[in-house]
């Protein structure tokens, strides 16, 4: 199978040098990237074994001891390609921080506690309808030291892979209507509003398990138009 792409339009994905966002000063190239021209990057189809994954990858919250602490929340979507089909059997891993703002991780070390009982990764499949599911704690907000009162607002990793090579995304999933936005030289990296707003899960009452945990929608579209932004 050998796919073509359409252009990604202008502002969708983060600029690579943002001057808002000090450490791309450091990390962002500063030439124009090389376009390479390479068949396998367009038909090879990434395939995962099932060995991977363990019964509890798609739960963040049955990791522990016990229950973590926060609000528990489910989130859900579809990955589709720039022309709406599914991606199927696509491998996809989420972390994230806890709901005090603290990842459970040794570079961590701003005060805030850790939950010995929530470890913030999991993994899971996309089915043949292109869908995920998974169930975790919302994240909370945390300083991060770009500037004078730098706070991230919530938000939770996503790497995938789509049909072929060429579709790997890493990305940031946000809640929608966080006050932080306007602050965040992250989230204000992406130049084009509407791109920005494909960032956001939204709250979905068909989602909402009952009185357990409230439901979250997020869908990804590698690629094309229309594309999720990735890179940031």
């Amino acid at each position: 199978m050998t796919m073509t792409f359409d252009p990604v339009p202008a502002g969708t994905y983060p600029d690579l040098l943002h001057a808002a966002y000090k450490s791309t000063a450091k990390r962002g190239p500063r030439q124009a990237p090389l376009r390479v021209k390479d068949a396998a990057a367009v038909s090879g189809v990434p395939r995962f074994a099932p060995r991977l994954f363990k019964p509890l990858d798609a739960d963040l919250t049955r990791h522990g001891a016990g229950a973590p602490l926060g609000e528990k929340i489910v989130v859900t979507g579809r990955v589709t390609d720039e022309d709406g089909r599914p991606v199927r059997d696509s491998l996809v891993e989420v972390w994230q921080c806890n709901s005090a703002g603290r990842y459970f991780h040794s570079r961590d070390q701003h005060d805030a506690p850790l939950d010995p009982n929530f470890h913030g990764h999991g993994k899971f499949m996309t089915d043949a309808d292109g869908r995920y599911r998974f169930v975790s704690i919302k994240p909370g907000p945390y300083p991060w030291g770009n500037h004078a009162k730098a706070w991230r607002p919530a938000h939770i990793h996503f790497s995938l892979f789509g049909n072929v090579l060429a579709q790997r995304l890493v990305t940031q999933m946000y809640f929608a209507g966080d006050p932080l936005f306007p602050f965040d030289p992250i989230f204000q990296s992406v130049p084009d509003v509407a791109a920005r707003e494909r960032l956001c899960a939204h709250l979905s009452m068909d989602e909402t398990v009952g009185e357990e945990m409230l439901g979250y929608v997020f869908d990804m579209v590698l690629r094309g138009r229309d594309a999720t932004p990735f890179g940031i």
